[in-house]
């Protein structure tokens, strides 16, 4: 089909070209992680331990394929020389792995609504994060936020019989690992950060490997080839998104990030509820929905602000032209 041809004004054919990309890169990072439950179920009877680290082992691996083909040894050998940086990602590791392995667990144990909810949860954290570690003032929706966000925690609560430490441990750990990543953002590109992690994380998640198959634990090479190449496969699945995810972060503003984010548990709870069956009593319904207000609070204190700062910006340029 030949192609129309009508004059852009720059501007916006360069907005255009930055954002189209970013919203796909954004959905292909989210999209992803939110249908991880199945590729989890996929790896099944693999333990939650198991996974973990072999995902972090073969990870490295493709993780040294990506360097080696982008030239970036320099890069990940500054990255190890500097203290505070390496410090910062040996942390982010910690956290990183935390996560991993209460969300495997919680899916494989058939958990996986309530870590859904815990990317839910999330965008509160990080909310509270800013105020108790930032010392950030909220905003009068923030704190409404905040406080529909813990009566979801009480609701939900009474409804499991128990807190839900399995939600509120990704929340926090997930909430954790952004806050150290953002002090060496600009330090450090995607595919360096994920190695060092996984060279911090790696003697931990081989000597794993090697003791699950001493104990007989470990299926990577007992349940056939097709099991095999799926857990070999978790180094790309793993890497990919985070990839994705930069590149998505790279051209679009945090408020279209941070809606984007929604993207991930909700594909996460609709696998839980068609594809594994998940039980919802009435009690869960109502603590999810009451999470659903505290969010669509906060994502209409965002939009809010977002046009305010937009507004006060215009005014700027338009009184430093007159």
């Amino acid at each position: 089909m030949p192609a129309t041809t009508f004059r852009v004004p720059a501007g916006l054919k360069a907005v255009d070209k930055e954002t189209t990309p970013g919203v796909l890169f954004g959905f292909g990072a989210y999209g992803l992680w939110g249908l991880l439950p199945l590729y989890f179920f996929a790896l099944m009877p693999a333990g939650a331990v198991e996974i973990v680290a072999n995902r972090v082992v073969w990870s490295l691996i493709f993780c040294i394929f990506l360097i080696t083909v982008t030239r970036s040894w320099r890069a990940l050998s500054a990255a190890f020389r500097d203290r505070s940086v390496f410090g910062t990602l040996a942390l982010a590791a910690a956290l990183i792995a935390v996560n991993w392995l209460t969300y495997t667990y919680g899916v494989t144990t058939g958990q996986a609504v309530e870590a859904a909810l815990g990317y839910f949860i999330n965008p509160l954290v990080s909310v509270l994060l800013g105020v108790f570690v930032l010392k950030e003032t909220l905003r009068p929706l923030q704190w409404a936020a905040v406080g529909i966000g813990l009566v979801a925690v009480g609701v939900l609560t009474v409804s499991y019989g128990k807190l839900p430490w399995i939600a509120l441990t990704l929340a926090l750990s997930f909430g954790l690992y952004g806050f150290v990543k953002k002090r060496v953002g600009p330090k450090v590109d995607a595919v360096t950060s994920l190695s060092v992690e996984t060279i911090v994380l790696a003697p931990i998640a081989a000597a794993t490997m090697v003791f699950l198959g001493v104990t007989g634990s470990a299926t990577l090479a007992s349940q056939g080839p097709g099991h095999f190449w799926l857990l070999v496969a978790s180094g790309v699945i793993t890497a990919v998104p985070l990839l994705f995810f930069g590149a998505s972060a790279r051209r679009l503003p945090m408020t279209t990030i941070g809606l984007l984010q929604y993207v991930a548990p909700v594909l996460q709870f609709i696998v839980a509820l068609v594809v594994f069956q998940e039980a919802m009593t009435p009690g869960r319904w109502i603590g999810f929905g009451v999470v659903w207000l505290a969010l669509l609070v906060l994502t209409v204190d965002m939009l809010r602000a977002t046009r305010k700062n937009s507004m006060a910006r215009k005014r700027a340029k338009l009184n430093a032209v007159s």
